[in-house]
């Protein structure tokens, strides 16, 4: 399946593996993904799992400050792949379609992730 990792914010390095089912982030208690970001709403990303077509989809709850993913603002219901970056509030989160069995094997992911889009700098 597949697994959300947070890159940053007060969270970074928590993860989640995602399942099949639809998940809630937010800052609310009773949410499956709590993230404590002021920027962020009780109820401020679904991600959700569509059967037949075996992928995950995000959508912004109507949130006050939007979702961005890979620096656009999503408007609808988007399809994510392997990779997405989704900024909510001012926490980041990776979207990976790999699912971890621990912390330390996910947080090596996201270092190979961001070493792969670093670039290199000529002086």
């Amino acid at each position: 399946m597949a697994t959300v990792i947070i890159t940053s914010g007060d969270h970074k390095g928590d993860y989640y593996p995602l399942g099949q089912r639809t998940n809630v982030v937010g800052r609310a208690e009773n949410v499956p993904i709590q993230v404590l970001d002021d920027l962020i709403s009780r109820k401020h990303l679904q991600i959700s799992f569509v059967k037949e077509e075996r992928k995950y989809y995000a959508l912004d709850m109507k949130s006050k400050h939007g979702v961005f993913i890979n620096g656009g603002r999503i408007t609808g219901q988007t399809a994510l792949v392997d990779g997405d970056e989704i900024l909510i509030g001012q926490t980041t989160l990776l979207f990976t379609e790999k699912e971890f069995n621990d912390r330390e094997s996910a947080l090596s992911h996201f270092k190979k992730v961001g070493e792969r889009s670093r670039p290199t700098h000529i002086q």
